[in-house]
């Protein structure tokens, strides 16, 4: 039997109604992007010396940024609960790159990210341009990962974290790795709060569930491509639930699977 992550969407094969829409919001989408690019790094210069906590132009851009590449994708966000207001980490579920514009669109964050990423054909350039925090996962590092990480937070700077270290098909949730939850469990951020995130998408009608999704040996430039093509809207559910006091789970495994469940809470995979 096929398991879900060797099971492939089927062929997408546009017409030319599909290809017109292809064109027309391909185009918007690469100058909103590109465009809004340039306007964040003009607001870098402006707000140069400011902290990363403290950089409301480039910070908003971006979200707008995000917000009008939904519009494009046809993909109407709902936001429930309330995110964190002062400095903490966030924890969600993974479906693929469209979670950038998707949490982004939701409340305004700074991603984490492994270090590959970078590379990747269009979502790397895709993660620079949102100011991702890139991080190599290699035992070496990893003292100093933490303490990257952990100089982050302490600046006030509120982080979005993927525990379960791919992304999905979207209707399902794998098992949270609590390894990234090691960065709060410093004398110095006990007092540090965790929100649990949970991300839902519902495809457009007539589509595969799984429309959102971006796994496997999957292509950035094909998966794009067949979300453009679409005629019709999906939608998307945003759950922001109550934040988790690090100084209230003895260690990093107990508060990720605390984590985790109240993500589950909130998904119809869960």
């Amino acid at each position: 039997m096929t398991g879900w992550f060797e099971a492939r969407l089927p062929p997408d094969a546009p017409g030319l109604g599909g290809w017109l829409r292809v064109v027309w919001r391909g185009a918007l989408l690469v100058a909103v992007v590109y465009g809004g690019f340039a306007v964040f790094l003009a607001c870098r210069l402006i707000e140069v010396g400011l902290r990363r906590s403290r950089r409301p132009l480039s910070r908003r851009v971006t979200q707008g940024v995000c917000r009008m590449a939904l519009l494009l994708l046809h993909l109407r966000l709902n936001r429930l609960g309330q995110p964190l207001t002062g400095p903490g980490a966030f924890v969600a579920n993974h479906a693929g790159w469209v979670d950038v514009f998707v949490l982004n669109s939701a409340h305004r964050v700074t991603f984490v990210a492994k270090s590959e990423v970078a590379g990747w054909p269009g979502v790397g350039a895709l993660a620079r341009a949102t100011g991702t925090l890139f991080i190599t996962r290699k035992g070496t590092e990893a003292k100093r990962q933490q303490d990257l990480l952990h100089t982050r937070l302490t600046g006030g700077e509120q982080l979005m974290f993927f525990p379960e270290g791919t992304s999905t098909d979207s209707l399902r949730i794998l098992p949270f790795k609590s390894t990234l939850f090691a960065a709060v469990f410093s004398p110095a951020l006990r007092g540090m709060e965790v929100q649990p995130v949970t991300v839902v998408y519902h495809a457009p009608p007539g589509t595969d569930p799984r429309h959102y999704g971006w796994w496997g040996d999957m292509t950035f430039a094909g998966h794009l491509l067949r979300l453009l093509a679409t005629p019709g809207w999906g939608r998307v559910t945003v759950t922001f639930h109550p934040s988790l006091a690090v100084r209230d789970f003895a260690d990093r495994k107990a508060l990720a699977q605390r984590c985790e469940a109240l993500v589950r809470s909130a998904h119809p995979g869960g």
